[in-house]
């Protein structure tokens, strides 16, 4: 996992003198989600999942073309032998997502729920990933651990779902969640800012997590 993280952040790196790049890691993953859904993906339908330019649409795809995980032709893109590889290990990670409409610990808007699998030892007071959130334009995140059905809290003992069961059951039901999975809820006023927040949020979890062991 180590060498997929780090192919991970040299594809979102900038190579010098090149300018800044306006895509980070998370839409690194959505690009490989999106060609494990549909298998062969057009640059037009990059632009409209991604909600970046054109030219940052060629620059993620020549970077992942230089790290040799996808392969291209006029028809379009799709992941190479390596880049299945490097994605499954990222899906193993971080296995589901979904949306979930406002409730008591989903306030915003809009709201994207993100599974990580067993990283509850690398959740502290869940501020890191508010935090990070933040930064990435939402409005907030909260970060359960799931243990014996309930959803905690960082430092809490009282199931942070109780009140509601809707809810719950559509957690469970869609992301299977199993004892010490973490789970990150992002809150934002726009679809796209929460589910990409959420996502590099999430990705950032896993990356802290390496670096410890």
């Amino acid at each position: 996992m180590h060498n997929v993280i780090r192919t991970l952040t040299k594809v979102a790196d900038r190579y010098a003198p090149s300018r800044m790049l306006s895509f980070d890691i998370a839409h690194v993953f959505k690009a490989f989600q999106l060609m494990e859904e549909y298998g062969r993906i057009s640059r037009a339908l990059l632009l409209e999942e991604m909600n970046l330019g054109e030219g940052s649409i060629k620059t993620l795809v020549k970077h992942l073309k230089m790290h040799e995980l996808v392969e291209t032709s006029n028809r379009g893109m799709w992941m190479s032998d390596k880049g299945r590889r490097f994605y499954s290990k990222l899906a193993e990670a971080i296995p589901n997502e979904m949306n979930i409409p406002k409730c008591s610990i989903g306030l915003g808007k809009y709201n994207h729920v993100i599974l990580l699998k067993e990283l509850e030892s690398e959740i502290g007071s869940g501020i890191e990933q508010r935090d990070a959130a933040i930064k990435m334009g939402a409005a907030g995140a909260s970060t359960f651990i799931y243990k014996e059905g309930k959803f905690f809290m960082p430092g809490r003992n009282q199931d942070s779902l109780r009140a509601d069961s809707e809810i719950r059951k559509s957690i469970v039901e869609t992301m299977h969640p199993e004892d010490k999975d973490v789970i990150i809820i992002v809150s934002a006023e726009n679809k796209k800012v929460a589910e990409f927040a959420a996502k590099n949020t999430a990705l950032q979890t896993v990356a802290n997590h390496h670096k410890h062991i």
